[in-house]
């Protein structure tokens, strides 16, 4: 019952009056076992959060990996955390030793490039990359609890319907990025804020979906207690005439979470950059063997993370980023 409860709600939590009650239907049990079963798996820390997961471009936000190489990594690592706009950071094997994800809303003053100039300055970065995506083959965070995915899968591709942003939706917006409870009703207090009925809710949230601008509404796992204790950030050394077929054949693998085209630099001759995870490290390097052997690429190199020093979702439209602007800029 765990794994097919966690297996589901990696997929898409339903956005519904009683989504434990649906739930619970699909799955064989009551609606109180699921809810005691969601809420002993967060206690426990094997489910980090469940909320809306949205695409920043969509929303547009200017994003990038970026890469620093610092000396005091932990004072470096305070000083990046505190950006609201900083999702991910973590410690890397590589003399670049300190990775993380920041976003920049599209009113900010000084835009993304400056802004990582300003924490490069801040932190006595001896050197840095700003690596944005120049093409996203995969996005999916959802490890296989059953071990009964196939090693590789079918990429869709869905045709995004263009839509317009409406106060509503800036509501919704704020109010989905929320972490949900394990109550009856988790969104009872956003339809009743926000003054809509429920099918309103569902409707509003498909249309964000089409659009592209929502991702999905899902819960995201803590990988090791869930049993996934190694994950790599694996770049590779990919020709320019062959980098997107490349990408394609690496996202197919149902272990690889994430698949990147970014761009190179003199000290970063490494476009390709894959997320691979697995229940040890053994298991992870079998992978990116035989995805080796696929692709025909010999030059790769696995970048584990040693240390994590900040995972969240982003807050979009939080009056923080005025105000980090305002104190740092």
């Amino acid at each position: 019952m765990e794994k097919e409860f966690l297996t589901r709600i990696q997929k898409d939590f339903p956005v519904v009056k009683r989504p434990f009650a649906l739930l619970a239907e699909e799955l064989g049990a009551t609606e109180s076992e699921l809810m005691s079963l969601y809420r002993k798996l967060c206690d426990e820390k094997v489910i980090r959060q469940t909320s809306a997961i949205f695409d920043t471009k969509s929303l547009g936000y200017k994003s990038s990996l970026v890469a620093f190489k610092v000396d005091d990594i932990e004072k470096a690592a305070e000083i990046i955390n505190a950006h609201p706009g900083v999702s991910h950071n973590y410690e890397r094997d590589h003399d670049f030793n300190l990775w993380f994800t920041i976003a920049s809303p599209p009113d900010s003053t000084l835009g993304l490039e400056k802004t990582v100039e300003l924490l490069a300055e801040k932190t006595q970065a001896e050197e840095y990359l700003i690596l944005p995506t120049k093409k996203m083959f995969k996005i999916s965070v959802q490890l296989d609890m059953k071990g009964d995915r196939a090693k590789k899968e079918k990429m869709a591709k869905k045709k995004k319907i263009p839509m317009t942003l409406e106060p509503l939706h800036y509501e919704l917006i704020h109010s989905l990025q929320k972490n949900i409870e394990p109550t009856e009703e988790p969104f009872a207090e956003l339809v009743e804020r926000v003054g809509i009925d429920y099918e309103t809710l569902q409707r509003e949230v498909k249309r964000m979906q089409d659009a592209g601008i929502m991702r999905r509404f899902a819960a995201i796992l803590y990988h090791r207690k869930a049993g996934f204790t190694a994950n790599a950030m694996v770049v590779w050394r990919v020709p320019e005439e062959r980098a997107e077929s490349i990408g394609e054949t690496i996202a197919a693998y149902s272990a690889v979470s994430h698949c990147y085209l970014r761009p190179t630099f003199p000290s970063w001759p490494y476009p390709l950059f894959s997320m691979v995870h697995g229940k040890s490290k053994e298991e992870v390097e079998t992978i990116v063997g035989e995805m080796a052997n696929e692709i025909k690429i010999e030059e790769f190199r696995y970048l584990y993370s040693t240390r994590e020093f900040k995972k969240v979702r982003i807050e979009y439209f939080s009056p923080a980023f005025k105000e980090w602007e305002r104190l740092h800029a």
